[in-house]
């Protein structure tokens, strides 16, 4: 059986014991089912990651015994910053996890003039956290040790006129465009501005496009906002990242 790994919110160091938190006990003893003497990676999300194996599991809590750190090597040399469209349930979570899974360093979910989703000050909280445990279970899955961060949800104007240096990408369907047409981004730097479902609308484009957005387009066929994400990331990873 493929050997789990478990983010793990509390200090983490060689050689130590630790009691996993509430949630991680949750997974490792009702949805892993795993057992006292099996071994699990634990990750602090900052890029430390450790062999344990377990001690005790059960109502009272899971304790794992952290035997010696071990390093991989899975972040991309790309920095991508993901504005991202907030769309419907889940295809904003399947969005949002392959993001995680193709690379991206930040996201930022956005507000734009087409945007269907209305949230809100309390459903924003829980749709965060949600979102949070969505890049946190898409970072166990593909063995990343560094999560990415994901920030409260703001209007497309504030994201427009936040400062991100190397290039900055928004998708167009009408631009002619293409991303293998563009040179490296500076410094592997990289912003990406993707709409929700019914994309952006043609002044948020030119917004975007007067912020220092480059308009590009992903072939000649509409892409469904989550495939648009997928296809962008692979795009960009593979010309100049580590695909």
């Amino acid at each position: 059986m493929r050997v789990p790994r478990i983010y793990s919110s509390l200090p983490l160091s060689a050689h130590a014991k630790v009691a996993l938190d509430e949630r991680a006990v949750l997974y490792v003893s009702q949805v892993l089912r795993l057992k006292p003497g099996d071994q699990l990676y634990l990750f602090d999300g900052q890029g430390a990651e450790y062999q344990a194996v377990l001690e005790i599991v059960g109502k009272q809590g899971v304790e794992a015994q952290i035997l010696g750190q071990i390093t991989r090597h899975t972040e991309s040399p790309l920095r991508i910053t993901l504005g991202q469209g907030i769309s419907r349930g889940e295809r904003m979570d399947y969005a949002l996890q392959k993001a995680v899974e193709l690379g991206v360093s930040s996201i930022i979910p956005l507000f734009t003039e087409y945007s269907t989703v209305k949230l809100s000050l309390d459903r924003v909280a829980r749709r965060l956290r949600h979102w949070q445990g969505v890049i946190l279970s898409a970072c166990e899955q593909c063995g990343r040790s560094y999560l990415p961060s994901i920030d409260n949800p703001q209007q497309l104007t504030v994201f427009l006129h936040t400062s991100y240096e190397g290039m900055k990408i928004v998708l167009d369907p009408e631009n002619n465009q293409s991303l293998k047409a563009l040179p490296p981004p500076l410094g592997g730097q990289l912003a990406l501005l993707i709409g929700p479902e019914g994309g952006l609308s043609e002044a948020e484009i030119k917004q975007a496009q007067h912020a220092g957005f480059i308009g590009t387009r992903l072939g000649p066929r509409i892409l469904r906002t989550e495939t648009a994400t997928v296809a962008a990331l692979a795009s960009v990873q593979l010309l100049w990242g580590d695909l």
